[in-house]
């Protein structure tokens, strides 16, 4: 009789609370399902699947000797990576010393500096991420009549901002848009008021966002409720994405203008998208996650 085949064992960290746990669950769910459905199909190289994952918390100052941990002591087969690029980017030095495959989940040039080769990004904005993500908001914004011409450009000091800044300062350039007001704020940040009176004192034409989920939601409820009226806001938000968000906000969305990964448009819908959709939403509310699993 064959012995049992020893697992492969996949480690990583995910932010399952802090300020990216919304997302970061909603990845966990969808991870379950895809072990559940591989190892039902005898599972990889004819092993099962098993998860070794850690809660980072959001904190990028933990995810080095989280990976230090999978690889030395849990000598997990494969790591992979958290969401985003504020736990992708810490645990790239690691996987370059120990020359590891790594699969990073919505991160923006994580390996724009180190170019490693066992790098692949799992984000659908192409070779160019820092301009991909930002130049639809300016593009658009180039068609308006009368053309806008400035731009004010506010984001969460974190790492995850600093790329798409770059990108949207590269794209307002790019479509003659000049950048009059540049400035972040703290992750702490509760009250927005005193960040769009700052804008609202420069009459930029365009407020460009890149902020998270718990910000995005105290920015559009400053936008909205103060008399500044740019002719566009929105750009790089995370959090409209999500289905909580979206309930939380309602119509105070509406008008803003801001990125989606996927939406449910005949062209997306590749083969096995539908049934993972169909399973993770039967799954979503006992799970506590975002109820559409869109994003």
């Amino acid at each position: 009789m064959a012995a049992k085949q020893a697992p492969v064992r996949i480690g990583y960290c995910l932010s399952l609370t802090g300020p990216l746990a919304d997302n970061g669950r909603s990845a966990r769910l969808a991870h379950e399902i895809w072990r559940e459905d591989i190892n039902a199909r005898g599972g990889l190289l004819g092993r099962p699947v098993e998860f070794v994952r850690y809660d980072d918390h959001g904190d990028a100052s933990l995810v080095h000797a989280l990976y230090e941990r999978l690889i030395d002591e849990d000598e997990v087969d494969l790591v992979i990576g958290g969401y985003g690029t504020n736990t992708l980017l810490p645990a790239m030095p690691l996987v370059v010393e120990r020359q590891r495959f790594f699969v990073g989940l919505m991160g923006l040039g994580v390996n724009n500096a180190l170019a490693c080769p066992n790098y692949f990004a799992m984000i659908p904005t192409g070779p160019d991420p820092n301009a991909a993500l930002t130049e639809g908001f300016f593009e658009l914004a180039g068609q308006q009549d009368p053309r806008p011409t400035t731009v004010a450009l506010v984001s969460a000091d974190a790492e995850f901002s600093r790329n798409p800044v770059l990108g949207a300062r590269a794209n307002a350039e790019k479509y003659g848009i000049k950048v009059v007001h540049e400035a972040t704020y703290p992750l702490s940040t509760e009250d927005f008021e005193p960040v769009i009176d700052a804008v609202a004192e420069t009459g930029s034409d365009l407020l460009f966002l890149c902020s998270y989920l718990d910000d995005s939601i105290g920015l559009a409820r400053a936008v909205r409720s103060h008399h500044y009226r740019p002719k566009m806001v929105g750009g790089a938000m995370i959090g409209p994405q999500n289905t909580a968000v979206k309930t939380t906000l309602g119509p105070l969305l509406n008008g803003f203008v801001n990125y989606e990964y996927w939406a449910p448009v005949p062209k997306m819908m590749f083969p096995g998208v539908q049934e993972l959709l169909n399973t993770y939403q039967e799954r979503a509310a006992d799970a506590g996650v975002d109820l559409l699993g869109h994003y």
